[in-house]
């Protein structure tokens, strides 16, 4: 029986309509998709632990609590340091605010006088800035809360997965036939290494970059250089932008807490020496995913990731387009699509190649029908 071919605009077609609504699933279902999202990768993070306790003839389900529990213990001790430094920085806001109200009314006189817009003019059009915004804010803190909510449903999902990993597994033996299992071997194995290996290196350059922020800002002189620090170093794992991102709030209390303005010209230089050492030393060398994603796809993936998810879809996007590239890379007729996602730059295009090739004919010229090359 022979197999119909459809034209390439109805399965175009057919491929962009599925997309969407596949992203909008995906949208809606944000809820639940994100803590379980965050769940597997932990999961797969605490994974050799878990081993470990099983090798010890520990009892699975106690194996399983001592697993979550220590990964909750970790991220705990994680958020009261960081508390600890908030608390302290909260004493200085009635300081910080009066310093920032006095810089504030000097600037509105300076532009008053410069560029003769009155300082009403000035606070009106603050204020129709702060109203368009505030829309915007309120959703924000609605999704900061929301997903502070959710946090507390992620031990519970790590629990369930590490404790029917088992089942897990065998499902993705079974529901293929036996000629491919070799092939889902090699795919969950390579995930699992990949997620690991990128999971742990983001913690490493987080530490490693927020300790360099630190000691900038101390001997810089900024006040709170820890907690500045360390709110950079997390910031600073979100690909791409986010150590752009993470200059303005030192910046901004260099300004209110010092004089001048060489201070916020150092903060600036050392940011950026910073962010150079990290994307040629550091980022290279801890955060070596397995699985290479050139930067073009990389950064639509961190853009898509926030239009659809938020911040959580920015730190998850990554680790899905590489199991998406090992997936791609071991089916047969998706190969491409995994070279695409890659950063193996061949030295010529198919096409150029192609066409040297014609060139080799006594007339010179190449005659390409229309039909073959749309195909």
């Amino acid at each position: 029986m022979a197999v119909k071919e459809y034209p390439f605009y109805l399965k175009a077609t057919v491929i962009l309509i599925g997309l969407y609504y596949l992203v909008t699933i995906l949208n809606l279902l944000q809820g639940i998709l994100i803590p379980f999202a965050f769940a597997v990768l932990f999961a797969i993070l605490l994974n050799p632990l878990y081993n470990f306790l099983l090798r010890f003839k520990f009892p699975r389900p106690l194996a399983v609590l001592v697993t979550v529990l220590s990964g909750v213990a970790f991220f705990a001790l994680i958020g009261y340091l960081l508390s600890s430094q908030v608390a302290s920085f909260s004493q200085s806001f009635p300081v910080l605010k009066t310093r920032f109200g006095q810089m504030t009314v000097s600037l509105e006189h300076w532009i008053s006088q410069q560029f003769g817009v009155s300082v009403d003019k000035q606070m009106a059009f603050a204020r129709n800035a702060l109203d368009s915004g505030s829309a915007a804010i309120g959703s924000i803190v609605g999704t900061v809360f929301g997903t502070l909510s959710l946090v507390l449903i992620i031990p519970i999902y790590m629990f369930m997965l590490l404790l029917y990993k088992n089942l897990i597994l065998n499902f993705f033996y079974e529901v293929f036939s036996e000629q491919h299992k070799e092939k889902v071997g090699e795919v969950l194995k390579q995930t699992k290494s990949a997620i690991q290996s990128y999971i742990v290196g983001l913690l490493i350059e987080m530490i490693i970059v927020s300790s360099l922020n630190s000691v900038a800002l101390m001997i810089i002189g900024v006040r709170y250089a820890i907690l500045l620090g360390v709110i950079g170093g997390i910031i600073n794992i979100l690909p791409y932008i986010g150590g752009f991102v993470s200059i303005l709030l030192p910046v901004l209390i260099a300004t209110v807490t010092k004089d001048g303005y060489s201070a916020q010209l150092w903060v600036i230089i050392s940011y950026l020496a910073i962010q150079f050492v990290d994307s040629n030393v550091i980022f290279p060398r801890f955060v070596s995913i397995k699985v290479q994603i050139n930067a073009l796809v990389s950064l639509v993936a961190v853009f898509l990731g926030n239009m659809m998810w938020g911040i959580a879809g920015m730190f998850l996007m990554l680790p899905m387009v590489a199991v998406l590239k090992i997936i791609f890379d071991r089916v047969d007729g998706m190969e491409p699509w995994g070279k695409i996602l890659g950063d193996a730059i061949p030295v010529n295009h198919m096409g150029q190649i192609w066409l040297r090739k014609g060139r080799r004919k006594k007339t010179g010229s190449v005659n390409v029908p229309l039909k073959e090359v749309m195909k």
